[in-house]
């Protein structure tokens, strides 16, 4: 099987996590549902552990609504312009906070993938907010750019 961590974390997304990003309590009968799907050992264990960095006590400070990020050239290399530019459109639209936005950026590089597409981030946006304490309505204002049901860019 080609597929990577991201795959796995779809997976999980998709029959575990849609309600609530704790896993089941017995996370080993989830382990051997994936392995027997056909994820390797590694991808599976790595996708784990991306989802615990979620629960990460982070301690980002509240910033100036005039600051601004800069991203560094590893950040530059995973994230095309197109990818960091929506970055910035979700805080400025509300959608992400400093502190989610971090979050985005230290879960795309953890993953093992040279390049994210915007797809992916898309989803891995998702799996952040619906991962941190009352970001429902940021969710659920996320899933419609997920599932295209507004359009990118407003007016």
């Amino acid at each position: 099987m080609k597929e990577n961590i991201f795959d796995v974390l779809m997976y999980l997304f998709e029959n575990y996590m849609e309600e609530e990003i704790e896993l089941p309590p017995d996370s080993d009968i989830i382990r051997t549902e994936l392995l027997e799907a056909g994820f390797e050992s590694y991808q599976v264990n790595k996708a784990f552990d991306w989802i615990d960095s979620l629960s990460l006590d982070t301690d980002i400070k509240k910033t100036a609504p005039s600051a601004f990020r800069i991203f560094c050239i590893e950040e530059t290399l995973k994230l095309d312009i197109e990818c960091r530019n929506f970055i910035m459109f979700l805080e400025q639209y509300g959608i992400l906070n400093a502190s989610n936005r971090e979050i985005v950026i230290d879960r795309v590089m953890a993953l093992d993938e040279e390049d994210i597409s915007m797809e992916k981030l898309k989803w891995i946006v998702l799996m952040v907010l619906l991962s941190q304490p009352d970001e429902e309505v940021a969710f659920s204002r996320m899933e419609d750019f997920v599932y295209d049901l507004t359009p990118l860019y407003l007016h």
